[in-house]
């Protein structure tokens, strides 16, 4: 918060800012939660927009005729891949509307949390996500006793894509 103390001016504004050292930035803890509000909904926009169209395409794969000569299994792994899109779409969802609910309340720091919270269940719900659709589909497209490695490599390659590389990016370079 900004106040200024009459005799103090920008005293009492250098003063919270200096208690925010870890930041790495001259700013409030408003002005913090401002800016990381902003960068985590960009984010959350690009990964929102993915899950909406796989979970679309997914919704509509049961009304076609393919769908019901499935074999049981793959019809189970049709139906936890959609309840895990259906479950990822609100996780992602799920910060713009606790903003909307909370947006003028002055509990911006604490929302940031918790929608971060939000968009990190909802990006390991995207992978299991697109984990289980590979898998259909490459179940369904070849048969083939080497689809299960095929599946294990890709989701590899999304963990560290999505994880690793940018824990070890926070471990090696975050300034203590």
């Amino acid at each position: 918060m900004r106040r200024h103390r009459e005799t103090g001016g920008d005293v009492a504004v250098r003063e919270e800012r200096s208690r925010h050292p870890l930041s790495g930035r001259n700013e409030t803890e408003e002005e913090r939660a401002d800016r990381m509000w902003g960068e985590l909904i960009q984010e959350v926009r690009v990964a929102q927009t993915g899950v909406q169209i796989l979970f679309g395409f997914l919704l509509t794969v049961v009304f076609t005729p393919r769908y019901a000569q499935l074999p049981d299994t793959d019809q189970a792994i049709y139906i936890v891949t959609v309840v895990l899109g259906a479950c990822a779409t609100g996780a992602l969802i799920g910060p713009v509307s606790l903003h909307r609910l909370v947006s003028g309340r002055r509990v911006k720091p604490q929302a940031v949390r918790w929608a971060s919270r939000l968009t990190l269940v909802g990006l390991v719900l995207l992978l299991a996500t697109m984990t289980a659709s590979l898998l259909l589909i490459l179940r369904v497209a070849t048969h083939d006793a080497y689809v299960p490695y095929l599946v294990a490599g890709v989701v590899a390659w999304y963990g560290l894509c999505w994880f690793v590389l940018p824990l070890w990016t926070r471990r090696r370079y975050t300034s203590r």
